[in-house]
């Protein structure tokens, strides 16, 4: 859903109706709301509440539209035409947290110090490079919240993030940005972490480990091990890629894009034993193993 979807079901919870726009016509949620619960009625360019809304609004939905609601206005977010979705809000409720409680400085100050592309920023908080593209309004709330002025609008992604520590005893390179968002455990632990950014990788060709041990943390899914592993892995001959210790998720219940197929690819030779019968049961079984749901620390371990 998007906040237009939610604010039309608060309205209706106050005032009983509300009139139609494009949006609603076409909302999934909106239409199962009428055509399938049967607790909303469509009629002469309006919607209007029936029986048992009140009850089913209360219940799943009153509590969340008030928590956005006040995260919106509370970071001066909250304008008339907003179009976030509910994913867009979680994520920028999520780097709020992580400003308020310093977790996202050190990577705050490398995306200025580094004039970050939309691209980049995009890749980092939204998992996908063009996502943040032509989003205006999204793209000035990351601002807001990161408290940045600008962001560069290129296609640079040259540059690795790097969360440094005193002494450190290894390196792990992240397919995702979430373990760079946590840095006390990992600098307590002697922890470098790296970020190039998923399929990135042509800026690891200059890479240079010190002689520290490297590491692979990644999402356990199709692109993770089948893709980009083998790709990282003819970049840095000696990295290791980390088995998780995540509960497995439903790759359909999670709506994961990355779907486990069929592939010529052999990466045998690149796996322990115990790694490809943990592969073998993920496909079995339909799942996939978040990277940000591991225990670092016990992965190095």
């Amino acid at each position: 859903m998007n906040w237009i979807e939610l604010r039309a079901l608060n309205n209706l919870y106050i005032t009983g109706e509300v009139r139609l726009n494009d949006t609603l016509e076409k909302s999934g949620e909106i239409n199962y709301l009428i055509n399938s619960l049967r607790i909303l009625d469509r009629s002469h360019n309006k919607l209007f509440i029936l029986y048992g809304f009140t009850e089913i609004y209360e219940k799943d939905y009153l509590e969340k539209y008030n928590h956005y609601k006040a995260f919106l206005s509370d970071n001066e977010l909250l304008k008339h035409q907003l179009r976030f979705e509910e994913s867009d809000i979680k994520v920028l409720m999520g780097i709020k947290e992580d400003m308020d409680t310093g977790n996202l400085l050190p990577l705050r100050e490398q995306i200025i110090k580094k004039e970050a592309t939309v691209r980049i920023v995009s890749l980092m908080f939204f998992k996908n490079e063009k996502y943040l593209l032509g989003k205006e309004a999204l793209i000035n709330a990351v601002k807001t919240l990161l408290q940045i002025e600008e962001l560069a609008d290129d296609k640079d992604l040259q540059y690795k993030y790097v969360l440094e520590c005193n002494n450190p005893k290894c390196i792990v390179l992240c397919e995702n940005i979430d373990f760079l968002k946590r840095p006390i455990l990992a600098r307590a632990n002697n922890i470098e972490l790296w970020y190039a950014g998923g399929k990135n990788i042509g800026k690891l060709d200059y890479v240079d480990t010190r002689g520290l041990p490297i590491y692979y943390s990644c999402d356990w899914d199709f692109d993770g091990l089948f893709i980009i592993y083998p790709l990282v892995k003819e970049k840095i001959p000696t990295i290791e890629l980390l088995t998780p210790n995540g509960t497995p998720k439903d790759i359909d219940e999670t709506e994961h894009n990355s779907k486990w197929i069929n592939n010529s690819r052999n990466i045998d030779f690149l796996l322990s034993h115990d790694q490809m019968e943990l592969i073998k049961e993920l496909i079995l079984n339909n799942q996939w193993i978040i990277e940000e749901s591991n225990s670092l620390i016990e992965m190095i371990k």
